[in-house]
């Protein structure tokens, strides 16, 4: 018998640490469609706390809004 084991499967490889690059677009789409809806609505002025709640949702998945 060898000493070798057999696999049927190559080891998982590790993954890049770098985070996942996702794109704005996609993020927070509850947080946007909301925003979106109050500023066809409103206009930019009325819906500034959908705004801000948006920008903070971005914020959180690692976008650097100002």
């Amino acid at each position: 018998m060898s000493s070798q084991q057999q696999t049927t499967s190559p080891p998982a490889q590790p993954q890049p640490s770098a985070p996942t690059q996702k794109k704005m677009c996609c993020c927070c789409p509850e947080t946007k469609k909301a925003r979106d809806e109050c500023i066809i609505f409103k206009g930019e002025e009325g819906c500034a706390e959908l705004i801000e709640a948006h920008k903070a949702c971005l914020r959180k998945e690692g976008f650097d809004i100002k």
